[in-house]
């Protein structure tokens, strides 16, 4: 059996310290904001980038292109290793074309390695949770075919629970109107949004006050974890630069399962960027999206 390596890109919102840890390689997205863009070498301290939010910047962001993917999957062809890559939805974002382009390029030079990549329908750290996943099968002894098929199989299990601070964000993205986004701010409505089996955001409810938000988190939880209730033990939560109402969701979480590893994190800025501060995510195994 080759080895072969597990890589993705930087919306999966893990902690630099997994991809060292596991050798899971990794893809940039650019951001712009103020009128400067800023790339891996030169990202800013996220609380900076939420702190410009806040103080009315609007950032903007761009997709991996296929020159991007091929920067990152080439090396490691070189090197006689095949490639089991995750996407960013593409229910989201084109990224996961321009992978499958390079990929389809790189075969055709690298004829005696392998290249698989996975649309994960997933965003954030539901994404990251698929990766993690992922790494377990390989690190288990699966082949880089099984792992692919593990992947594909359980991708639609990864539920994402979202509910946001500001529905202005959501308005500049396409995802609400104009008038929802006015309204819902001077009533304090906050949406319940979840990733559909397409891989897109969608709004799935709404809740008055911040604290009704947080806990509608947990409620779509019980409501969606099904058959992995009795087994949940790895459950994922990413912020917007809000880290005490992330550690509530996972306290109340903690009281229901029994959970082993959490991983809190931020949303990382090419996501936060459409999401905003305030942002609360929780990402789990369930029956159903």
């Amino acid at each position: 059996m080759n080895e072969y390596i597990i890589t993705t890109d930087n919306n999966s919102d893990l902690p630099e310290s997994f991809y060292m840890e596991h050798q899971v390689g990794c893809a940039y997205l650019s951001y712009s904001i103020d009128g400067k863009t800023y790339n891996r070498d030169s990202f800013l301290p996220i609380q900076e980038f939420y702190g410009k939010m806040r103080a009315g910047a609007m950032p903007t962001t761009a997709q991996v292109n296929p020159e991007m993917a091929r920067e990152l999957m080439e090396p490691y062809l070189k090197a006689g290793k095949d490639i089991l890559h995750i996407s960013f939805s593409s229910g989201l974002s084109g990224t996961y074309e321009s992978c499958q382009a390079a990929a389809k390029e790189l075969r055709k030079e690298y004829p005696q390695r392998k290249i698989i990549v996975v649309d994960s329908l997933c965003a954030s750290l539901g994404q990251g949770l698929l990766v993690y996943y992922a790494v377990q099968q390989k690190e288990s002894g699966k082949s880089l075919e099984e792992t692919a098929q593990w992947t594909q199989a359980h991708r639609g299990n990864i539920v994402h629970m979202f509910t946001v601070d500001d529905l202005n964000h959501l308005h500049r993205g396409g995802r609400v109107s104009k008038a929802t986004a006015i309204v819902g701010g001077m009533l304090n409505i906050k949406p319940e949004l979840h990733v559909d089996d397409a891989g897109k955001l969608v709004a799935i409810g709404k809740v008055r006050g911040r604290k009704k938000s947080l806990q509608a988190l947990v409620s779509g939880m019980q409501e969606r974890i099904g058959s992995y209730a009795s087994s949940c033990s790895v459950v994922f939560i990413s912020h917007g630069d809000c880290e005490e109402d992330a550690r509530y969701v996972e306290q109340k979480v903690r009281e229901l399962y029994p959970i082993e590893t959490v991983i809190v994190n931020y949303v990382g800025a090419t996501i936060g960027a459409h999401s905003g501060p305030g942002t609360v995510a929780l990402f789990f195994l369930g029956d159903r999206r």
